[in-house]
């Protein structure tokens, strides 16, 4: 019994603890509570934060796809409704958007940016025409532009104003003159569009009429082709080309189609000294059916080259320029 309890009293003698070397205190922030747990919705990958993320991207879609609905035409109020906004990114680009007349809200430009010619062109060129300078740092130019070699600058164009068709008969009403104006019909190319701009104002034309879809817009590139007439001739845009141009027939005026087949030549053609709508299609197609079949006449522009066809903005030039000399005489 003795051995026993000498044996117990070793054991617990060697399970005893000394004393303990401090820590100094660096274990204090261990010892802290880190505070009450947050919410799910700011608890990254919690159920709750993906589904707040997922709502959020619905909402931004939601105004997106609003956004585009506003930007078409067929109001009736103001001028029609706005385009969408557009981005000018590069130097040459830019500068060009600039010195061409191109309008714009801000010049955007890269922080700690490294100018060259391009660069100094860009901002006297802003400084003159008085668009704001807006300093951004490249990521949020990267996110702006979708990821595209913006080159430290891009320039923000605001949305066009767009009018309705109607608008141009009050404009011609106005002017005292007979109608003259320009309908494009499936051109795709905002260059073709903005020289038929240049070549309607140039001849005294009261406006274009474009389709809301499958159809070039007033960009910044047709603004640039029209060498500035788009500040000056207003552009219509039709939620249907076809009930527009049968609206114009209601209001008097004759639908001219331009065909390569045409029935008529221009040169023959009394029409152009009186209320008229010239109706251009693309070079490639030419007019779709239901225009076409809209059309109280189709004419053709006679070429004795070999040419076969004209793209839009030389075929409205050319009968526009018919239209001017005829009406000239009179």
């Amino acid at each position: 019994m003795a051995g026993n309890s000498q044996r117990r009293n070793r054991r617990n003698a060697g399970s005893k603890k000394g004393a303990s070397v401090g820590t100094g205190g660096h274990s204090r922030k261990a010892l802290q509570g880190k505070g009450p747990t947050p919410p799910g919705e700011a608890r990254k990958g919690h159920p709750k934060q993906r589904a707040a993320n997922a709502a959020l991207k619905r909402e931004r879609d939601a105004k997106s796809r609003a956004g585009m609905r506003r930007s078409g035409a067929g109001s009736r109020s103001g001028r029609g409704g706005a385009g969408a906004a557009e981005l000018v990114v590069g130097r040459n680009s830019v500068v060009e958007a600039l010195q061409g007349g191109v309008p714009a809200t801000a010049l955007y430009v890269q922080q700690f940016i490294d100018t060259d010619d391009r660069v100094r062109e860009a901002f006297q060129a802003a400084n003159e025409r008085g668009v704001p300078l807006m300093e951004a740092p490249r990521p949020q130019l990267d996110q702006m532009t979708g990821g595209l070699n913006h080159q430290g600058l891009v320039l923000q164009v605001p949305p066009y104003e767009y009018a309705h068709p109607d608008d141009l008969l009050e404009g011609a009403a106005d002017s005292g003159q007979d109608a003259l104006i320009v309908a494009l019909d499936g051109v795709t190319d905002s260059r073709n569009l903005g020289a038929v701009v240049r070549s309607a104002a140039a001849f005294g034309a009261h406006g274009v009429v474009i389709p809301e879809r499958r159809a070039a817009g007033m960009t910044a590139g047709a603004w640039k082709t029209s060498s500035g007439a788009a500040a000056r001739l207003p552009v219509a845009r039709a939620t249907n080309l076809t009930r527009a141009l049968e609206a114009y027939q209601k209001a008097g005026l004759m639908v001219v189609g331009l065909a390569a087949d045409g029935e008529a030549e221009i040169g023959d053609l009394d029409a152009l000294t009186g209320p008229v709508v010239i109706v251009a299609g693309s070079e490639g197609k030419g007019l779709s059916r239901l225009v076409s079949e809209t059309c109280d006449l189709r004419v053709r522009i006679p070429m004795p080259g070999r040419t076969e066809s004209l793209n839009a903005g030389v075929a409205a030039g050319v009968v526009l320029y018919e239209a001017a000399r005829l009406r000239a005489k009179r």
